[in-house]
């Protein structure tokens, strides 16, 4: 008996069934017969990968934590495995304390500072590049099981292979923007800080997505405007992450602290937005037009995904609830956004945007990959 079992087109595909004869089955075995060996394995594939994206979830909220607390210039050397065990001794606490002593953040910011004070910092900091290795090991030594078993077929094994090298970059990523404050500057580039959360998304968006490819048996009967469209607020979302990045970077968010207004205006005078040489650094070196342009991109997402929930509830089959929900979340999102800024900036608070931004990316992903899953038979 030929079982055609729809894997996603990522998982083995062809499994074979034998009926072999018998008289009786034990419990046991009735109990296993109902769980085909494909099923098993996609099983055990998308509980490790749900596992790899809640230790990304938790390495980018530690991370925010660490920006937020000015935490991430305490370790200022990469050791990627010797630097997986902390400070064992009171001495070698003092010998991290005399290297984050030579850097101008210390001198310019945190003069005086104390050893306990120092501690903190370096925790969280040490905690966020835990979190990092444990993310590699925890994809790495599964994967290379499952395709030792050959578990994972081609068009899965590509897309895995993919992620865990954006996810290796993202390391070397990770030293990159750490190393821009080291020298010169009491902070790190925004330009890196930005790309370095971006990538985060991009690879926790690559495993949502690829969850949903697992599962997704058939389409939603949705036109090709609105997988589209889709598409774009995943996008479009994104780019709204890297440009909270951006005013995170410069601290903008302490800098204008009124809505709707910004600067005195809804739209701020021209010379006050483009007066950096060449014109370009406007968008990335000045705080206010860097602050501007994701209130405008926060407008523009809200009227996107509220005119494609329109179209969806309208139009596609089953009418797809994750569109309404993503119209909620980008409510909220907005309102926890204004918040943040109003009230400058609170751990909380900005903690609670950043986690939302992680659950409106999920969603959208889930949202496109649902719309667009191609049509399967049962």
């Amino acid at each position: 008996m030929s079982l055609d079992l729809p894997i996603a087109g990522a998982l083995r595909a062809d499994y074979t069934v034998r009926a072999i004869p018998c008289k009786a089955q034990s419990p046991m075995a009735k109990k296993s017969a109902r769980v085909s060996p494909a099923g098993r394995e996609r099983r055990v594939i998308t509980l490790w990968l749900l596992v790899v994206a809640a230790l990304v979830v938790a390495t980018l909220l530690v991370g925010g934590a660490t920006r937020l607390t000015e935490s991430g210039l305490s370790i200022v050397e990469w050791k990627p495995v010797t630097g997986t065990l902390p400070p064992l001794s009171q001495d070698a606490w003092q010998a991290e304390f005399e290297k984050y002593r030579t850097i101008p953040q210390y001198r310019e910011l945190n003069r005086g500072m104390s050893l306990d004070q120092f501690k903190t910092i370096y925790w969280w900091e040490w905690g966020h590049r835990l979190l990092g290795r444990l993310i590699g090991a925890v994809f790495l030594l599964p994967f290379l099981y499952f395709l030792w078993r050959g578990w994972i077929g081609q068009g899965l094994r590509a897309r895995l292979w993919v992620i865990f090298g954006l996810g290796a970059a993202q390391g070397a990523v990770g030293w990159w923007m750490v190393s821009s404050g080291l020298s010169e500057r009491v902070s790190v580039s925004q330009y890196r800080l930005a790309f370095h959360l971006t990538l985060a998304c991009v690879i926790y968006a690559a495993i949502v997505w690829t969850l949903q490819r697992l599962w997704t048996l058939e389409n939603a009967g949705a036109f090709s405007r609105q997988r589209a469209m889709a598409i774009v607020i995943v996008v479009l979302v994104l780019a709204q992450i890297y440009l909270g990045a951006l005013v995170a970077g410069l601290d903008a968010g302490l800098t204008f602290n009124t809505w709707p207004e910004i600067d005195g205006a809804f739209i701020p005078a021209s010379e006050r937005l483009w007066f950096e040489t060449p014109w370009w650094r406007n968008l990335f070196e000045n705080a206010l037009m860097v602050q501007f342009n994701h209130r405008m991109m926060a407008y523009l997402l809200a009227i996107v995904v509220i005119v494609h929930a329109v179209d969806v509830l309208r139009k596609v089959d089953h009418h797809d609830a994750m569109a309404g929900a993503l119209a909620a979340l980008v409510g909220i999102q907005a309102a926890l956004g204004i918040l943040t800024l109003v009230y400058q900036v609170p751990i909380a608070l900005a903690l609670a945007h950043q986690a939302m931004a992680v659950v409106l990316l999920t969603i959208a992903v889930l949202h496109a990959g649902r719309l667009a899953a191609k049509q399967r038979r049962r």
